[in-house]
């Protein structure tokens, strides 16, 4: 493919990706953030690798991955987005000298990271997308992440939740439970969400 045609198409991808997360964020009161998602893709340490490995139907860090053993642009990309999980590594105390540990994500990057996993679905999916999708890839992956206890156990409930009834009744809970933290037990506000 020419370089040309590969950075726009790769720009369009990233733009548009970058345009659904940001209406998911909008959805549940994420303003600054939905504004603000993924926009080191468009630096060129970033998006020269897009570029570079762009295919369209699967992330161009998973091609640069396979060529070189690693990804210059996801190395880059985790440092600097509090979305993903990987940034929220640590040292820690209870841990080994020199070990690095998962740390929770606060909810309200947590609550981006799912956005940014529904858009990546709808994005590679295309009209083939269904609710199920993003659960279906954490669970593909599920055992291999390096992902705090109580992050895991958040977005594997929001994903589920997704799943099963769609993104109306997430997205109200996770406006409600993960952005804005309303007072009451936790328990009774997953119910609200459920039967609402």
């Amino acid at each position: 493919m020419h370089k040309l045609h590969a950075a726009w198409k790769h720009f369009k991808t990233i733009t548009y990706h970058k345009y659904l997360v940001a209406q998911g964020c909008f959805r549940v009161g994420l303003y600054r953030q939905g504004i603000l998602h993924d926009l080191s893709k468009y630096s060129p340490a970033e998006f020269m690798v897009g570029v570079n490995y762009y295919q369209g139907n699967r992330s161009p860090n998973d091609a640069e991955r396979e060529a070189i053993g690693y990804s210059s642009a996801w190395l880059h990309h985790k440092g600097r987005n509090k979305h993903h999980y990987e940034y929220w590594l640590d040292y820690h105390k209870n841990a080994r000298p020199g070990e690095m540990v998962p740390v929770p994500m606060p909810d309200r990057y947590i609550a981006e990271m799912i956005m940014d996993r529904i858009a990546a679905c709808k994005v590679y999916k295309g009209k083939d997308y269904t609710d199920r999708d993003a659960y279906a890839y954490y669970l593909k992956g599920k055992n291999h992440h390096a992902m705090h206890e109580y992050t895991a156990h958040v977005l594997e409930k929001y994903l589920k939740m997704l799943a099963e009834y769609g993104e109306d009744r997430t997205f109200r809970c996770i406006r409600r439970n993960l952005v804005h933290k309303r007072s009451g037990h936790w328990l009774e506000k997953q119910l609200k969400c459920l039967f609402r």
